[in-house]
């Protein structure tokens, strides 16, 4: 029997372990997607204990422990922080199968160097632990950072976001990582959604665009992507509770904005026509600007109305979406495409069933400009533990490029969430590793080690444009 999480954790044979050892673990990390607040790394925070770094805003947790039943007193409510952790521990010992629990356990080790298991006996030592560490200086932001050798980040930052806290990493010469802007408009395409007159408003105001149409609309997105640019934004990104492809004319697209705009109520299927339009639209203002385009859907949001009432949005109460909108993505893909104007786009769908489709779809729109100029994405949410990353790594080596991928992301608002990618990695070299010892790849490691590289780094810089 294996030893749990050892240095050979998820490798199943020896070119596998070669593989990782020698070529993924020394891999420096790019992060081109993730939640966290910049603000914070331009601060250099420190945190007083293990459960602000651990359980503030991580719904995967808050989901666990309410399937464990635990109540929300100690979740999101206002039980001291030990108690949270406490519950946290308890709950994790018996987090069989789920990613968490060697997420967590490699946090532990990697961070803590702590080796044992998290559960209500070892709670309090644990606690003491981790919290002696936090409050050593090399636990701070910038230095957990640091420790993790991320070369690069991507944030996820509004059209209204002033993007001072990047400046001001960016000006500090202490710092030498990347911590760049990623543009995310959804709430200037969201008509539907009652906030959306306020934030036009906002908008308007930090653009210095008066917005009366639709066209001013779109002069405004331009100015702050010009904006986004000048500070070495690259890359874009979007979350999507459906795709949808229902192209129309300038005209009806300005009728359907001025509706919205005087509060009359739109169809859903007006909501969708405007929805293409605006992302054509941006889609053409990436490619003039060199931007990668990410899309996020096959998620249903907010589905608990008496949780999202008391708790808000991103509180985990959202799910997958059974809905593969294979035939509108290559529409709007080719209507882009038709004028040369298809940016380098990245599909993520938060529905596994969608790896073969999506695998098909961005086959059809490889050129020569880009070494996998469309990618699918890293098994996204719900599906970023081993089973998914493996279904979603086959698919894409099965159907189409996968030395060309991209690799992994946090997608985390923790800045403890670096040992994913050592996850991902683990698992990437136990693929490879696994066929070659099959027989079905040659045992040549010039190559294999380029491939592990390429996707684990090198892959990534050189598809953003990263220096």
């Amino acid at each position: 029997m294996k030893p749990f999480l050892d240095q050979n954790f998820l490798l199943s044979n020896e070119t596998a372990m070669k593989l990782y050892h020698d070529y993924a673990s020394r891999m420096p990390i790019v992060d081109y997607h993730c939640h966290i607040n910049p603000r914070e790394i331009a601060e250099d925070k420190k945190y007083d204990n293990i459960t602000q770094v651990w359980l503030g805003g991580d719904h995967y947790k808050w989901r666990l422990m309410r399937a464990a039943g635990i109540d929300e007193y100690y979740i999101t409510g206002d039980a001291p922080d030990y108690e949270k952790f406490v519950k946290w521990a308890e709950v994790l010992s018996k987090g069989i199968g789920n990613p968490l629990y060697h997420w967590s356990h490699l946090e532990l080790q990697r961070y803590f160097d702590y080796h044992g298991i998290l559960n209500k006996s070892t709670a309090k030592e644990v606690w003491d632990i981790c919290n002696k560490k936090l409050a050593e200086s090399s636990m701070s932001v910038r230095n957990i950072i640091r420790a993790s050798n991320v070369t690069h980040i991507c944030t996820t930052d509004d059209p209204v976001d002033s993007l001072e806290h990047h400046d001001f990493i960016e000006k500090d010469p202490s710092f030498n990582v990347k911590v760049l802007p990623a543009w995310r408009p959804d709430k200037a395409m969201n008509l539907e959604k009652p906030e959306f007159l306020d934030y036009i408003g906002r908008l308007s105001s930090v653009s210095g665009v008066k917005i009366n149409s639709f066209s001013d609309l779109k002069d405004a997105l331009i100015k702050r992507m010009e904006f986004f640019h000048s500070k070495n934004c690259r890359i874009s990104d979007h979350g999507l509770d459906y795709v949808a492809y229902a192209p129309t004319s300038d005209d009806i697209i300005e009728s359907i904005f001025q509706k919205r705009l005087q509060s009359t109520s739109l169809t859903t299927f007006e909501i969708i026509q405007f929805k293409t339009s605006f992302m054509l639209f941006l889609g053409k203002e990436y490619h003039r600007l060199g931007w990668v385009m990410q899309l996020h859907y096959g998620t249903k949001r907010n589905n608990n109305l008496l949780a999202y009432n008391k708790l808000g949005p991103d509180t985990g109460y959202d799910c997958i979406n059974n809905y593969a909108p294979s035939s509108e993505m290559v529409d709007f893909f080719d209507e882009l495409n038709k004028t040369n104007q298809l940016p380098k786009t990245i599909i993520y769908s938060l529905n596994p069933n969608d790896n073969a489709v999506i695998d098909t779809i961005i086959g059809s729109f490889q050129d020569s400009s880009t070494i996998s100029k469309i990618q699918h994405g890293s098994a996204w949410w719900y599906n970023d533990h081993k089973l998914g990353m493996t279904d979603q790594m086959t698919s894409l080596a099965n159907i189409g490029y996968l030395a060309g991928f991209v690799g992994m992301l946090t997608d985390s608002r923790s800045f403890l969430s670096y040992p994913r990618h050592e996850y991902f990695r683990r698992i990437l070299c136990d693929i490879i590793g696994t066929w070659v010892e099959n027989g079905e790849f040659p045992q040549d490691y010039e190559t294999l080690g380029e491939i592990i590289e390429d996707i684990c780094y090198n892959n990534a810089i050189r598809y953003f444009g990263f220096k």
